[in-house]
């Protein structure tokens, strides 16, 4: 009685340590992620600012909307590129948080299995 006593307190022990463990792997990834989006918003800003200032020379129509056909192909490109790396991101913090508990999940199936089998056999 005593052993399971002292399996179940280790393994709170454990789980708070996996906790804070989780706190701080999600709040590195979080902090990638908002790295990240703030970089595509100022490269974002800076090239509409660009294709802003080429507009503002053009003398014909047709230069016009090569500027701007430019720009839109380009910044759809940058978009899929920065929402492939956003997800990516986002999935590596998912799996960088549940991978501690994954850990401490197959500690204690591994702790309570023998102790069911000491609880059958008396």
């Amino acid at each position: 009685m005593n052993q399971q006593f002292e399996t179940i307190q280790k393994l709170g022990k454990d789980s708070f340590g996996t906790t804070l463990k989780t706190f701080e792997v999600a709040s590195t990834g979080t902090k990638a992620i908002a790295v990240e989006t703030a970089d595509y918003a100022r490269k974002s800003f800076e090239q509409s600012a660009a294709m802003f200032e080429k507009l503002v020379g053009v003398r014909s129509l047709e230069k016009a909307i090569e500027i701007q056909t430019e720009y839109v192909q380009s910044t759809h490109k940058g978009f899929v590129a920065q929402a492939t790396k956003t997800r990516e991101l986002y999935t590596k913090l998912a799996q960088d948080s549940f991978a501690p508990f994954n850990a401490l999940r197959s500690t204690a199936m591994a702790a309570m299995v023998p102790a069911k089998a000491s609880a059958h056999t008396k």
